[in-house]
């Protein structure tokens, strides 16, 4: 019998960022990159980066929780963006790119409240975490356009891939060794 997956999605900034790192993490068999907490059906990413909708750019991870834990996936995502800046990751600025938990079931919106609180009582980052934790039952995940998924593996050399994504996926093996496939 075939053990029951877990979906986890969430929004820290540029979903290239966040679909290229999570793709490496044993356990984690799918990444979609997405939209999520917007008030638009379908939205497109040309009315997502206006702002009008509401929706952050996110990832939908699908993942066998007997090979990594929900909590092994909100520390790697804590640890890869600032939860500090409201409406920014970096000079991507704009509520698209909110820091956002959506959590699926009681159990992931208590671990999401225990790690933000975990990490603010320990004085982790300087500033307060902003990082929302919401239902994602009343803000759907809507999937992005076809060009945008697995975005950074087929185009490495673009820039902003060749730069800023490629210095969060460094940073991040540098940490999350012990997580990572072998096949990537």
């Amino acid at each position: 019998m075939l053990a029951p997956k877990s979906v986890a999605t969430l929004g820290g900034g540029c979903f290239w960022c966040l679909e290229t790192i999570f793709q490496r993490l044993k356990g984690v068999e799918k990444v979609v990159s997405g939209y999520a907490g917007g008030d638009k059906d379908n939205p497109t990413y040309q009315e997502v980066c206006t702002g009008n909708t509401k929706h952050a750019e996110v990832v939908q991870i699908t993942f066998d929780p007997q090979t990594i834990a929900y909590k092994q996936l909100l520390n790697v995502f804590f640890y890869i963006h600032d939860p500090t800046t409201k409406d920014q990751q970096g000079s991507d600025i704009g509520t698209q790119y909110r820091s956002v938990i959506f959590y699926h079931d009681p159990v992931q919106q208590k671990e999401a409240e225990m790690i933000k609180a975990h990490l603010t009582d320990e004085h982790v980052y300087k500033d307060p975490i902003v990082t929302e934790i919401l239902p994602i039952e009343s803000n759907p995940f809507f999937s992005a356009e076809e060009y945008h998924q697995d975005y950074f593996n087929r185009n490495p050399t673009q820039g902003y891939c060749s730069t800023v994504v490629k210095s969060k996926v460094d940073k991040f093996m540098a940490k999350f060794s012990d997580l990572l496939k072998n096949q990537i």
